[in-house]
C-alpha cells in the first residue's frame, strides 16, 4: 500500500501545505482533474476544521494528514489532537433556519464530494475515500 503522511501545526496559514501536498499526490497518482478539484476542497475544509475547532486553532497541536492507495480508492486521513465532537448530532446547513449561517458546511461539502466519509476516535478522524477512474 502507498501511504504519504504530512503533519502541521494548527495555524490557517499551513493550508498551503496542505495544498501543495494534495498538488503532489495529483501529480504521483495521476488523478483527473475532476477527483482532484473535489479532493482539495473536501480535504482542505477537513484540515480546516481540525485547525479551527479540532485543536482550537492552538498552534503546539498538529494535524496529521496521510493519504494512501488502496485498489482503485485514494483515501486521505485528516487528525487532530483535540477532544472530538458528536458528529451525528450536527445541524443541516440547507434547513431554512441554517441557511444565512457563515459556518456549518464543511462536513456537508465534505459529504457531498467524497465517495466516503467516515469519522473515527469521537471524531477527531475523518476519512475522506474517493474513488479513482483507472
Amino acid at each position: 500500500m502507498n501511504t504519504i503522511s504530512i503533519q502541521v501545526p494548527s495555524l490557517m496559514e499551513n493550508i498551503r501545505m496542505i495544498e501543495s501536498f494534495i498538488d503532489n499526490a495529483k501529480e504521483r497518482f495521476h488523478l483527473d482533474d475532476d477527483i482532484y478539484g473535489n479532493i482539495m476542497i473536501a480535504v482542505t475544509e477537513a484540515v480546516n476544521n481540525a485547525i479551527k475547532h479540532g485543536n482550537a486553532s492552538d498552534k503546539s497541536k498538529n494535524v496529521h494528514l496521510s493519504l494512501s492507495l488502496e485498489d482503485s480508492m485514494i483515501k486521505f486521513t485528516v487528525k487532530d489532537e483535540g477532544k472530538g465532537f458528536n458528529y451525528d448530532n450536527l445541524p443541516d446547513p440547507t434547513a431554512p433556519e441554517n441557511l444565512e449561517k457563515p459556518g456549518g458546511r464543511g462536513i456537508f461539502l465534505m459529504k457531498h464530494l467524497s465517495d466516503e466519509v467516515d469519522f473515527k476516535e469521537d471524531g477527531r478522524v475523518v476519512e475522506l475515500s474517493f474513488y479513482m477512474n483507472s
